[in-house]
């Protein structure tokens, strides 16, 4: 999510009216659970459970990992956060992405400081929900993994270069088209990431064209991302024989 000052600086959320605003209804209004809808809560003890115990791995796409399947109450959950300003829950969710990007490192997990790089947002898209939801929740897996011991942060390193179709309806083929060089990175981002490993993070992947053309981007500017993690998969949620184009160029087909 560009931001719209300083390249060298992470991008703040923009609608700081809409933002506090939403906030303000947030935490005054009676709730019912974004999850199941139960009454007087934002996030009931299940739907809280459901997302803490879900079981971070990879998708169809090995080279990204979601910490649950898109499905309720997951599925309703981040869709009260990103449209219906639900701001408290970027911490659940946070912590959610945080056990998806430990898992997609594996092994190196915490052998170097991490950055999470967000999918950024259109800035009418930031306008319109007064919050940018991805950016937030980067920030908040940050959080979480640097109480785990992990040095993490997140900042923005990507922007959009040219405007992009609706996805919605598009095949996976017509999505990698409709995104391809859409995606550039900020100027002197490098110097944000010199002694960190880069991680992409999304709250959603679906056919994964959005990551892979992040990927692309960054790797064009000579900084490509080791893995890349979701809160959620609408993708299957395994491993599958055969994989697409990952951060580092094509996969192999995997033997069996």
């Amino acid at each position: 999510m560009p931001p719209t000052s300083s390249p060298a600086r992470p991008q703040t959320a923009q609608g700081p009216f809409a933002h506090a605003l939403a906030g303000l209804l947030d935490v005054l209004l009676p709730a019912r659970c974004a999850g199941c809808g139960a009454d007087r809560t934002q996030l009931c003890a299940a739907c809280r459970n459901a997302l803490a115990t879900a079981r971070p791995g990879p998708t169809a796409l090995p080279w990204v990992h979601a910490a649950a399947p898109y499905a309720d109450p997951v599925r309703q959950l981040l869709l009260a956060h990103k449209e219906r300003g639900a701001l408290r829950l970027a911490g659940p969710l946070g912590e959610a992405l945080a056990r998806a990007v430990r898992s997609s490192l594996g092994p190196r997990a915490g052998l170097a400081p991490l950055l999470l790089v967000p999918m950024p947002s259109a800035r009418a898209a930031v306008r319109a929900r007064g919050h940018d939801p991805t950016l937030r929740l980067a920030g908040a897996a940050a959080r979480s993994l640097r109480r785990a011991g992990v040095d993490a942060r997140a900042a923005s390193l990507l922007r959009h270069t040219r405007p992009v179709a609706d996805q919605a309806g598009l095949t996976a083929a017509e999505r990698r088209r409709n995104l391809h060089g859409a995606l550039t990175v900020l100027p002197r981002a490098d110097c944000r990431l010199t002694g960190r490993q880069p991680v992409l993070v999304d709250d959603l992947v679906t056919t994964g064209a959005s990551l892979a053309e992040a990927a692309r981007a960054l790797a064009a500017a000579g900084l490509p991302p080791k893995a890349a993690a979701t809160v959620a998969a609408a993708v299957p949620h395994r491993r599958a024989a055969t994989a697409p184009s990952g951060p580092d160029g094509p996969r192999r087909p995997r033997p069996g």
